[in-house]
């Protein structure tokens, strides 16, 4: 039995696309910011080759890594978490999915609350921590959905969890997902409750996703059909919808994601574990801090022996991102068009300069090359 562990850490950039300019961003780069830091010590992935990847524009190579090391551009057109996985498990998405700068349209917001049978605050792109401090109040007063967008393709709901219990916000998040088809399909509908008081909302773990499922198969339901176990940890269930898996867990947090992944390293099983590790993103790098981030990476970095002693023979472990999110770009909060690292380790994997690859969808080749399954996938094999 082979067993691959792919590893997302959510937003974990290594440098700006040529097309960058062209998403808004400008000279933006996660690693480098994050570099910046006093709080950053990543000994295990400097061993890998992270600083050897071409142009990475930080840190210092070092004469021998451990891990095979490259970066892949993305062939999408897009620079969110939705697009970003689909590519890696070997969709290309063509058009970019819609997003809402201006708010959801009226008839849109009329039909959602014909649907949940309560009113609607705010409808603008917004900081989430922002949107819950601004709107709070109200919400607590009417009992109105707080329904806000970002520059991504997401239709986001904040509830505080005394006015709308979670099992119930995320029965609206269902209602907004079968609605949003078509030219409302955003990507994800988004569950955002809260807790606290005026003054003092804070933003719980318990962040749900509802995807629209992928357009076509995946890598994962490839190897699903193939008779390979396919484990989602984290968002995994929720960015495809669940399509392709065969078990799933959910997680609270990186620690938790962790925790949850080296469990299931001590299981026995022929196929992949696909794990994201959300807090980069959603807890530092959408906030914008720095130190913040850098003490995830280290964190992260010091649990990774961990997962490397936990490999068999013939297992791999690949690391790498779905999108950027520079902690240090100011000019908005949200998602930077960057490179993506690859990191790929294992007893039998050549510790060589795997390149520049032209799309995220060579990560799903390599694992199905790994399986020896044939597949249509729009990528190329980095074995």
């Amino acid at each position: 039995m082979s067993r691959v562990f792919l590893i997302v850490l959510d937003s974990f950039g290594v440098g700006e696309e040529p097309d960058a300019a062209e998403f808004g961003d400008f000279d933006v780069n996660t690693l480098r910011a994050c570099c910046t830091s006093k709080y950053l010590n990543i000994p295990n992935m400097t061993k890998m080759g992270l600083f050897n990847i071409d142009g990475v524009g930080a840190g210092k190579p070092i004469d021998s890594p451990i891990a095979a090391y490259g970066k892949c551009q993305e062939a999408s057109r897009g620079k969110d978490t939705t697009t970003g996985h689909w590519e890696i498990a070997g969709v290309i998405s063509e058009k970019p999915m819609p997003t809402f700068p201006d708010g959801f349209p009226k008839e849109c917001l009329d039909e959602f609350s014909k649907r949940t049978g309560r009113g609607v605050l705010c409808n603008k792109p917004y900081s989430g921590t922002k949107v819950i401090n601004d709107y709070g109040d109200e919400h607590m007063k009417t009992g109105d959905l707080i329904v806000y967008t970002s520059a991504d393709s997401v239709f986001q709901i904040a509830a505080h969890e005394d006015i709308v219990p979670c099992e119930q916000l995320y029965e609206y998040c269902r209602q907004a997902r079968e609605m949003l088809q078509g030219e409302w399909g955003v990507g994800r509908v988004i569950a955002r409750p809260f807790i606290g008081t005026s003054g003092n909302y804070t933003r719980t773990p318990r962040r749900h996703d509802f995807s629209l499922e992928p357009p076509k198969d995946t890598m994962l339901d490839i190897l699903k059909n193939a008779g390979k176990d396919v484990l989602g940890v984290g968002k995994i269930h929720d960015i495809f919808a669940a399509k392709g898996l065969t078990e799933f867990v959910f997680t609270e947090g990186n620690p938790d994601g962790i925790d949850k992944t080296l469990v299931w390293m001590d299981r026995d099983f022929d196929g992949i574990c696909f794990v994201n590790l959300v807090d980069f993103d959603m807890v530092y790098g959408h906030r914008r801090d720095i130190d913040g981030y850098a003490k995830a990476l280290t964190y992260f970095d010091e649990r990774l022996p961990l997962m490397m002693d936990k490999l068999h023979d013939d297992d791999i472990l690949m690391l790498t991102a779905d999108h950027g999110c520079d902690p240090s770009y100011t000019k908005t909060t949200d998602h930077t068009r960057e490179y993506i690292p690859i990191l790929m380790y294992g007893k039998n994997i050549k510790p060589v300069n795997v390149g520049t690859r032209t799309t995220f969808a060579d990560i799903a080749a390599t694992v199905l090359d790994k399986f020896n399954i044939e597949n249509d996938i729009p990528g190329k094999s980095m074995l």
